[in-house]
């Protein structure tokens, strides 16, 4: 019973770090009423979450390999705990802000973590199935906390940091299961997850993930200006990926066991490629709702069979390699409305086509053509 709870928890972890960077996305109005600033202002919320989430994981998987998988998570989760809790009183900007900063780099210890326990706790062949798991809670944590953040905000956008506090408190009462800390000798070096093969791993998961899910912005623009379309209805319309990304996640991670991980990511970048270039062309709106749930099933392809490839290949830093390619993952996010953005306003068309030809002509040339091992030994080097 205990291992079970164990596992449940293991799993729940994957909901906390795209739900932390999401859940004031729908309350920035009342965040901005709260402290007396703007809408627009109060977006920096989102910013200075994810700034810190991915840039730290370019090297908290392997400060976690070094220090116990076990003590780095927990330790992670009690930070989280106790940032969400000052976050809940706080009353003055900055300190509200430094503790979203605090929230994004707790967060970076624990989904490469949890990936590489997951992947060191399944039998031979089911890797892909239990990353599918994982995927599809990332994209529920994803999905609902545009939801929940409103609900609470609805009452008091406070209750909604209580929330995750209380979620986080219980994880870290639950724990993981031990881990030995490895022997002087054995600890992983950073440049171990470093790798030009992890780096070019890590380079496809960005460009597919950025490329199409990191466009929801791109598509809720287009929805306005060529539909007329209201929030309520582009929000509801958007949801569709992450929608399809939960229904089909665990369907993927069998696919990833029996096809291969590098055949489901290029099929993802395909298929990603198609959507994002008829999302832009498309006259109407049913055949976008359409297009974007295809959506999500070519992000979940690239996701889950991008996370299987770097666990099977990372040697000994499992967890170090992960938090590199997460962190592609999720600065490619961060940049494509930076980049994006110009685009559309000086022509629409070629702000969908521009990504879409991007994933084709960088993406498979890129992923690498066989499965590399580099063995125990070279995440051991010290």
């Amino acid at each position: 019973m205990r291992s079970r709870v164990t596992r449940a928890a293991i799993f729940a972890g994957a909901f906390m770090g795209p739900f932390g960077g999401g859940i004031t996305v729908s309350m920035l109005p009342e965040l901005g009423a709260g402290f007396g600033i703007s809408a627009g202002t109060a977006s920096l919320s989102v910013t200075a979450y994810l700034v810190p989430f991915a840039a730290l994981m370019l090297v908290s998987g392997t400060l976690g390999e070094r220090w116990g998988r076990r003590r780095a998570v927990i330790t992670a989760y009690l930070v989280y705990v106790v940032s969400s809790l000052i976050a809940f009183f706080a009353t003055w900007l900055p300190l509200f802000l430094a503790m979203r900063v605090l929230q994004g780099a707790a967060n970076a210890f624990t989904t490469p973590l949890l990936l590489a326990v997951v992947a060191g706790s399944v039998k031979a062949g089911s890797l892909g199935r239990s990353l599918g798991w994982f995927g599809s809670l990332q994209a529920a944590g994803q999905t609902s906390a545009p939801l929940l953040g409103g609900l609470a905000a609805e009452v008091d956008w406070r209750y909604a940091f209580l929330g995750v506090a209380v979620a986080a408190g219980i994880l870290a009462a639950v724990g993981l299961p031990p881990s030995p800390r490895p022997a002087t000798r054995a600890r992983p070096r950073l440049r171990s997850a470093w790798r030009v093969h992890v780096l070019r791993i890590g380079l496809v998961g960005g460009l597919g993930w950025g490329c199409v899910a990191g466009l929801n912005f791109l598509v809720a623009l287009r929805l306005e200006d060529a539909f007329g379309l209201g929030a309520a209805q582009r929000g509801l319309l958007l949801t569709v990926l992450g929608v399809a990304g939960i229904l089909t996640a665990r369907l993927i991670g069998s696919a990833v066991d029996r096809v291969g991980p590098r055949r489901c990511i290029l099929t993802g970048v395909v298929l990603g490629a198609l959507v994002v270039a008829g999302v832009g062309l498309v006259p109407a709106v049913w055949a976008i709702g359409l297009l974007w749930a295809f959506g999500g099933v070519s992000s979940q392809l690239v996701l889950v069979g991008v996370n299987a490839l770097v666990l099977r290949t990372s040697g000994a830093n499992m967890a170090g390699s992960t938090s590199v390619v997460q962190s592609f993952r999720f600065t490619f996010a961060a940049l494509a409305p930076v980049v994006i953005t110009p685009l559309y306003h000086a022509d629409a068309a070629l702000a969908f086509l521009a990504p879409a030809a991007l994933l084709l002509l960088v993406g498979p040339p890129t992923l690498p053509r066989r499965e590399e091992s580099t063995g125990a030994e070279d995440g051991a080097k010290a």
